[in-house]
């Protein structure tokens, strides 16, 4: 069962903007100005701008492959399912550890304001969520956008009465650790902008995806990277050096300094929304990995069963929840460095996998949204955020290979066996190679997605094309030839004589000619007998002679049909007219590769629907 399509733009630019503005901004500045000084500002605005460099190869995958499980999809579909697997796990912990984080902060709020204790407050916050996230995806992100809203409104109130209590003193000296702090600080802190990958692996319940998932997600990484830069300028001018750097909540600390308690109170406010947001949109987007890695078999299918009346993956949704209260227990700056590995890890990828898939040449990869400058931006993205990865230490690896070998075993001892399908680097390869790697098993999956994703609605014509016969035939060729090729074709299905056929068709040939231009036949019969309809696509490059002025047709659409079936018969004629009359028809059937692709382009055509049963 499909997911259900209810988010817009606004719930697109919410989920990314409440994923990345949490413990980012609350908790790292003061750790991250310990290792840059007043020039930390400028490691927030790098990594956002690095983060735009990431982003845009993302918006490409998820334009072109609007599919739930995000960049677990994108680079299964890329690299294989061992890779895929590996890859859906890491984001799986990834976002369910900053989830945990988000749930562990807002449950030290509410101790610090209530005593109430954090273990209880933890599993009831987590099980609301849980809830609130299986009612439905739209209910979630109504509940996102206004959390959104009300922080956005916060944090720039701040800014706004902040800009004139500040100290340009504390500017000085600017970078006194150097400026290789200044680049080594902006991948430290590059988790901030983590919440992006959420927004990819809800892509599926996205409407109009070619055009929200673009604008959603950069006008949030625009946004997001704004606040945080004017933010920590005013931080920066607010507190001196020796508290800045040893303080666990800067913000709420120069709060208290530009408008006292009431200061701190709606900085304290404007965090606990930002956990919220986070955690919300962390179950919501983390939940949906383990429903891809079912989709495929690489786990359980009912891990990925979809609830009929809520359209929500339960059973997925429920695991997340539980993986992210037994996350609780792990050390603080472990979450946060396995993290920052994985989506850094993700972005490379995703990199690679824009490469991989446009090399292959897959003519149903068409994204909306294509990722300027490649594939330069490509390569320098694969670089600095594998610097980025490299420059986090030891520590941070073993956490990864700790989660490596638990997807790796998964994969080896059950995926393995179930998975059956194709990934791009195999066309890569075939395109290399020269050899048979690869069926269509790729591409038409492809064609369904963006069936989906342009909302081209299948009628029944579309159902037959689907199972159609299709014939590439050399030529050139004459009439009766054709006739004869089809007759031997169709006898066996239809149980009827191959003369009789062929007969009949040369019949209704003279009778009136079916080649309704010099480019394109309808042959059509019926016949007697009950529930038969038979259609069939030929494609002739050097062309058939079907009259001294049509000698040279090159697209025949064979039917035949029983009396019973006039209706479609008519609807049929009417289907391949209007597929006919597009502009670029004569283009794209010649240029088709072989006849999947034929088929494929009658599929994808925007031709109107004939929505009869």
């Amino acid at each position: 069962m499909k997911l259900k399509k209810g988010l817009n733009f606004f719930d697109v630019f919410s989920i990314a903007t409440g994923a990345m503005i949490s413990s980012g901004i609350f908790i790292l500045p003061g750790l991250a100005f310990a290792r840059t000084g007043p020039a930390v500002f400028i490691s927030y605005f790098l990594a956002g701008i690095l983060a735009l460099v990431g982003i845009f190869s993302i918006i490409e995958l998820a334009t072109a492959m609007p599919k739930a499980g995000g960049d677990y999809y994108y680079i299964n579909r890329s690299f294989g399912p061992f890779i895929g697997t590996i890859s859906g796990f890491f984001s799986w912990f990834a976002l369910s550890l900053k989830s945990a984080f988000a749930i562990f902060g807002i449950s030290e709020i509410i101790f610090i304001v209530t005593g109430f204790p954090v273990w209880i407050s933890t599993i009831l916050i987590c099980t609301f969520f849980i809830i609130l996230n299986i009612i439905g995806v739209k209910e979630a992100a109504k509940f996102q956008v206004t959390l959104v809203s009300g922080l956005l409104i916060l944090m720039v109130l701040y800014i706004y009465f902040g800009f004139d209590k500040i100290n340009t003193s504390h500017f000085y000296p600017f970078a006194p650790h150097g400026i290789n702090s200044i680049f080594a600080t902006a991948g430290f802190i590059f988790i901030s902008f983590g919440g992006l990958l959420k927004v990819a692996s809800v892509s599926e319940e996205v409407k109009n995806p070619k055009k929200n998932i673009p604008l959603g997600m950069i006008a949030s990484l625009i946004t997001v990277t704004i606040i945080y830069t004017f933010l920590l300028i005013v931080t920066i001018g607010i507190l001196p050096a020796s508290i800045f750097s040893d303080s666990l909540t800067p913000i709420a600390d120069a709060a208290k300094d530009i408008a006292g308690t009431p200061g701190f109170i709606i900085i304290s406010i404007s965090a606990l929304l930002a956990f919220i947001t986070t955690a919300n949109a962390g179950i919501m987007s983390a939940s949906r990995y383990p429903l891809a890695l079912s989709r495929d078999n690489l786990l359980p299918k009912a891990i990925g069963k979809v609830n009929k009346r809520f359209k929500t993956p339960v059973l997925s949704i429920f695991i997340t929840g539980l993986f992210i209260i037994l996350a609780l227990q792990l050390p603080l700056e472990m979450l946060v460095k396995a993290a920052s590995v994985v989506i850094l890890t993700t972005y490379v990828l995703t990199n690679l996998a824009v490469i991989v898939l446009r090399e292959s040449k897959l003519k149903n990869y068409r994204p909306s949204f294509k990722a300027p400058l490649y594939p330069w931006l490509q390569i320098f993205g694969i670089i600095i955020f594998s610097f980025f990865i490299i420059d986090l230490g030891l520590e941070a690896f073993e956490i990864s290979i700790t989660f490596l070998l638990i997807s790796a075993s998964v994969y080896l001892f059950y995926g393995r066996k179930k998975y059956a399908g194709e990934y791009a680097l195999l066309h890569l390869l075939k395109r290399i190679t020269d050899n048979r790697l690869t069926d269509h098993i790729l591409e038409s999956e492809f064609r369904d997605i963006l069936c989906d994703r342009d909302n081209i609605q299948p009628d029944k014509f579309d159902n037959l094309v689907k199972t159609a016969k299709i014939l590439d035939l050399p030529g050139p060729l004459e009439l009766d030839q054709l006739f004869k090729i089809i007759s031997k074709k169709v006898s066996n299905e239809l149980e009827i004589d191959k003369e009789e056929i062929f007969n009949l068709l040369k019949n209704r040939q003279e009778d009136c000619n079916t080649a309704i231009s010099p480019f394109i036949a309808i042959p059509h019969i019926i016949i007697e007998g009950s529930d038969h309809f038979f259609l069939m696509l030929i494609r002739c490059k050097e062309g058939i002679r079907f009259t001294s002025n049509e000698n040279s047709v090159k697209a025949i659409f064979t039917f035949i049909g029983t009396k019973e079936d006039r209706a479609f018969h008519l609807k049929t004629l009417s289907a391949i007219a209007t597929l006919v009359q597009k502009d670029d028809f004569e283009k794209k059937w010649l240029s088709a590769k072989n006849v999947h692709y034929l088929r494929d382009m009658v599929l994808l055509s925007k031709r109107m629907r004939f929505l009869i049963k």
